[in-house]
């Protein structure tokens, strides 16, 4: 099995193909990092809405958009998260200069007229069946999370998804009263200079990919 590493990123078949330029590239690629670490600067408010600004663009299935995020701001709100995160995550969610809850909308349905104004009508479609609403709003909140970090790094900052805490809890916290469920905790920030370890390894396209 072949992987990719740091180390062979000049070996990388992409330099020759970007319609971006490198310097973009790396910042949202190339050399991006999953932070577990961040510096001591502070991130803003308008940095945070720049954050869900990008993340509201990528598309979703029927630009359904289910993806709710919590901002846990206060040192109050903050401690209460520490609480319902796992051991290895407790640190990260305490020292992070800015902490995202992110949910999913079961309900996200009810939004129709709103993000599909050309056929509203299809809303009836997916009322009679919460099941089937949930797993799409899952879904695609799911891949807006990827959206999320690629945005995080696009305004100069990184991200740390957490799936280590106690999802009950948080719902009970921070989505009480609501049709929000909690599915990933995201530490964002400026990252550290020294990274806690080198890149992980990749795996090789011959692994991953196929053409039929």
């Amino acid at each position: 099995m072949t992987v990719d590493t740091a180390e062979t990123r000049t070996g990388l078949l992409v330099e020759d193909r970007l319609a971006i330029d490198a310097g973009a590239a790396d910042r949202l690629f190339l050399e991006a990092r999953t932070a577990s670490a961040f510096s001591d600067e502070p991130v803003t408010d308008e940095d945070l809405r720049a954050v869900y600004e990008l993340t509201r663009l990528g598309p979703t299935m029927m630009n359904n958009q289910p993806l709710r995020i919590t901002w846990v701001r206060s040192p109050e709100a903050r401690e209460e998260l520490v609480g319902l995160m796992a051991a290895g995550n407790q640190e990260k969610t305490r020292t992070a200069p800015a902490v995202a809850v992110l949910s999913y909308d079961t309900e996200w349905h009810e939004h129709f007229a709103t993000f599909f104004p050309h056929a509203p009508e299809r809303r009836a479609m997916f009322e009679s069946d919460a099941q089937a609403r949930a797993g799409i709003g899952r879904d695609n909140a799911w891949m807006q999370a990827g959206y999320f970090v690629l945005a995080a790094r696009a305004v100069g900052l990184a991200a740390g998804p957490m799936g280590g805490f106690d999802a009950a809890g948080v719902d009970a916290r921070f989505n009480a009263g609501t049709s929000r469920r909690a599915f990933l905790v995201v530490a964002v920030g400026r990252p550290a200079e020294d990274p806690r370890h080198p890149r992980l390894p990749r795996l090789g396209a011959e692994v991953a990919t196929e053409t039929v």
